[in-house]
């Protein structure tokens, strides 16, 4: 899944688990569609109700994860996921008549973005589940705004440390320690699928920086720059996964659907809706979607997979939700 875009800069990049597939975008703080300037009676689904569908398809894609990898290898999930994803982005692309873009600078950046928006952290997600409950991805998951603070203000001179950013990467990352228990040593806990996890939510703000630095401003359009990228990382994995996996001697009917599910809807649908939402209400408001994630990926990893659930795991998810907020939250501007 992927997280939706940062606030600060000139580019950003929409979703995955995680984002789902996290497509370069030139929207700034301001919608793309300025209030006064959108159509009073938009077409489709009110935004609000989008949103909400958003959250769900990224929310429960831990678990579609969790049961593909019951069957199949996790270079093989994040294959299907990617090769669904794309045909769905493909499929919009043929309907709109758009083209992929040209220059093979610009492909050759986006098959960088490619590697780090989707890629690596959709295979690192696969591979963390195999120890891991699905719960305990989803809250790793939301970590991702709190290490583009704090790359951000190393990497992009234009975001500035605030106390109050500063005090909210202190306080995501004291509700990190919260979730893994530090006080009782981490007993019970697994390390290895556990960092593979936290690495996944890194992977996106590095991402997100480098698009920032060298796609800004490219002049294609967020559909066509998203189809290059996820048939660049469709790729990507398809020369990777014969190298680690061999072909499944059977295709169990339930992993194939999740994995079926986990790209037609947790990448390409996703995509196309949190595009929509940033072209219609702004990335500020778009990326709020964050902080409803874990509480569904949590919620469906209990119900559904029937997965235990600690107090430490709920409160230090909240904990690690606001300092994500306050990372991304700004002083109001003065009159």
């Amino acid at each position: 899944m992927s997280t939706p875009p940062p606030r600060s800069g000139t580019a950003t990049t929409t979703p995955a688990p995680h984002r789902s597939a996290t497509p370069p975008t030139a929207a700034t703080d301001r919608p793309a569609n300025h209030p006064t300037d959108r159509p009073a009676n938009r077409p489709g689904l009110d935004w609000r109700v989008r949103f909400g569908i958003l959250s769900l398809i990224w929310g429960f894609s831990f678990l579609l994860i969790k049961v593909g990898t019951d069957a199949y290898a996790p270079f093989q999930v994040t294959l299907g996921r990617l090769v669904f994803g794309t045909a769905v982005v493909a499929a919009v692309l043929v309907v709109k008549r758009e083209r992929l873009p040209r220059g093979g600078r610009t492909w050759l950046h986006l098959a960088v973005a490619a590697l780090f928006l989707n890629a690596l952290p959709f295979s690192l997600f696969a591979y963390a589940e195999l120890t891991i409950p699905s719960t305990l991805a989803g809250i790793c998951n939301a970590t991702s705004p709190l290490w583009g603070m704090a790359l951000s203000l190393v990497a992009l001179s234009e975001d500035r440390p605030t106390r109050r950013r500063v005090a909210g990467l202190g306080i995501g990352f004291f509700g990190v320690l919260t979730v893994l228990g530090a006080w009782q040593g981490f007993n019970g806990l697994d390390v290895t699928g556990t960092v593979l996890a936290l690495l996944a939510s890194l992977s996106y703000p590095i991402g997100w920086i480098y698009v920032r630095r060298t796609l800004a401003g490219a002049g294609h359009s967020n559909l066509s720059l998203t189809g290059a990228q996820l048939l660049l990382a469709t790729a990507e994995l398809a020369v990777v996964t014969p190298l680690f996996t061999s072909l499944p001697t059977s295709f169990p009917v339930v992993p194939l659907l999740a994995v079926v599910a986990l790209g037609a809807l947790g990448t390409g649908l996703a995509f196309l809706l949190q595009y929509s939402l940033v072209s219609e209400v702004g990335p500020t408001t778009a990326q709020m979607v964050t902080y409803f994630v874990p509480v569904i990926a949590t919620a469906a990893g209990v119900a559904v997979l029937g997965e235990s659930l600690s107090w430490s795991t709920p409160v230090g998810a909240v904990i690690v939700l606001a300092g994500a907020a306050l990372t991304q939250s700004r002083p109001r501007s003065r009159r």
